[in-house]
């Protein structure tokens, strides 16, 4: 008879699941790949060599190429034959179509953090613009990109739904990727619009935060064009 099927005094204690294992290596070289792309360490178009980047990540090659294989199906970098790895490119109309989906999930969290806003909540939106503001004021590119982040994943947590909120995550991760471009252009003026949010969250105005949400995202957007298209070879 099976150990997991009965427990001591006879009774059926039903299908017992294996303990969970340390994460596997392949995995955390993954997610320190993307922290390096998303943080523009490993900046776009760069070529990325697996033994550099396991000497430099102090693993073997064999999770590196792993890695690098599921990076190229979640479209981080690209593999091309006889040429390596480098680092994805994002076209306009990825990056057109990554803002549609941001300013649909931020115009509904923002939506639902308007109807469930505590006190409490609204002091943590307060804390990130001040952050933020802060980062802008001594040009720290990083930390007012992560301030940004801790704000609109906020608005997601307030919100409740934490579908909703998990796919805002998931979401949030490229465009930070993309934001960090744009950070310092948009600076007093993207706090701006995060403070007024914040009011719109805390006057419990859901259709008001709604419409201020996804006009932000639409300003990122003008924003990412504008330097895509000053940053272009003349």
């Amino acid at each position: 008879m099976s150990v997991a099927g009965m427990s001591g005094d006879g009774a059926a204690l039903g299908p017992i699941r294996p303990v969970e294992r340390p994460v596997p290596l392949r995995q955390s070289v993954y997610e320190a790949l993307v922290e390096l792309i998303v943080a523009g360490a490993l900046r776009p178009g760069q070529h990325l060599v697996e033994s550099e980047l396991a000497r430099q990540l102090g693993v073997s090659r064999q999770p590196v190429r792993e890695a690098l294989h599921r990076l190229e199906a979640e479209g981080w970098i690209d593999l091309r034959p006889s040429q390596g790895a480098f680092v994805h490119v994002p076209t306009d109309r990825e990056v057109d179509q990554l803002l549609d989906v941001r300013e649909l999930l931020e115009g509904a969290t923002a939506r639902l953090a308007a109807r469930a806003a505590t006190p409490e909540a609204v002091a943590r939106l307060r804390a990130a613009c001040a952050d933020g503001r802060i980062a802008v004021n001594s040009g720290d590119v990083a930390a007012a990109v992560a301030a940004n982040n801790d704000f609109h994943a906020a608005v997601a947590e307030i919100g409740g739904n934490a579908v909703l909120a998990q796919l805002a995550e998931i979401v949030a991760r490229r465009v930070r990727w993309h934001y960090r471009q744009v950070a310092p252009a948009r600076g007093h003026e993207s706090w701006a619009e995060h403070a007024e949010l914040a009011a719109a969250i805390e006057a419990g105005d859901e259709d008001k935060a709604a419409a201020l949400a996804r006009q932000h995202t639409e300003r990122t957007r003008t924003a990412y064009h504008g330097e895509v298209t000053a940053a272009a070879p003349r």
